[in-house]
């Protein structure tokens, strides 16, 4: 493998996370309370006392975002394994279905499914990567340049030992890094400039986290409590759920 040039991989990472920030802006800024109203269990918010129109706003903003920035920041650290492997093995996005990079290193062909943790998926979508994994590995093997295919699940942290599941090699954390890499420092020297400007970054997005707060629980204090500012459960759960067709007429 070729040694990775730090300097290139803090320009990409300083780039590219700026990209990431931009997105959380980006779907913070375009969000309505409404649609967030559709999207999350309203039950949930019931059974934990939630009485305080502004807490009931933050608790279903937080809930929204932290599956946002999950998804983000996941496609960064893919964007971010792509080019590495790219800099240091000639590796390349793969276009199998639900696989991310390939590359080759002493003649091992590389197919590799980055999760950004280790609490990815459920038992079906595990499932799955097991089936696009061995779909990938019957398609390479039936080509005239069959070689020593290894299919591997890469997460980006943890510290789980490597292992061997169901005809996959499972790396986590550390290992993950040095496999792309054969750098025994990279997990640690990815860390300061995925903080690139970060300070800034979150400054703006807590203003505007913070204004649209005030305006939702603005809207909730209008249209989902009753006149003396209880919250008006019923209300608000016939705005989630009531759907009724099932009545003949």
């Amino acid at each position: 493998m070729e040694k990775l040039n730090i300097k290139e991989l803090e320009e990409f990472v300083n780039k590219n996370i700026s990209l990431f920030h931009a997105g959380k802006q980006k779907a913070l800024e375009n969000l309505k309370l409404r649609q967030l109203l559709k999207k999350k269990n309203p039950y949930l918010f019931k059974a934990k006392n939630i009485s305080v129109a502004w807490e009931l706003v933050k608790e279903v903003l937080e809930a929204f975002l932290s599956s946002s920035e999950e998804k983000l920041f996941g496609d960064f650290l893919e964007e971010l394994a792509v080019f590495i492997s790219e800099k240091t093995c000639g590796g390349r996005k793969s276009v199998a279905t639900g696989l991310d990079i390939e590359f080759e290193n002493n003649d091992v062909l590389y197919l590799v499914s980055v999760k950004s943790g280790p609490n990815w998926g459920n038992s079906s979508q595990q499932k799955k990567q097991e089936l696009d994994f061995q779909n990938a590995v019957k398609v390479l093997k039936q080509s005239k340049h069959t070689k020593n295919v290894q299919p591997v699940l890469g997460i980006c942290y943890g510290k789980t030992r490597t292992s061997h599941l169901r005809g996959y090699l499972k790396v986590v954390g550390q290992n993950f890094w040095y496999l792309i890499s054969e750098n025994e420092n990279l997990y640690t020297d990815i860390i300061e400039p995925i903080g690139y400007r970060a300070k800034q970054h979150n400054t703006k997005f807590k203003r505007q986290k913070s204004k649209i707060i005030n305006l939702f629980t603005k809207e909730i204090l209008e249209d989902f409590c009753n006149k003396d500012g209880e919250i008006n459960w019923k209300k608000l759960i016939e705005f989630n759920s009531g759907n009724l067709d099932l009545v003949q007429k």
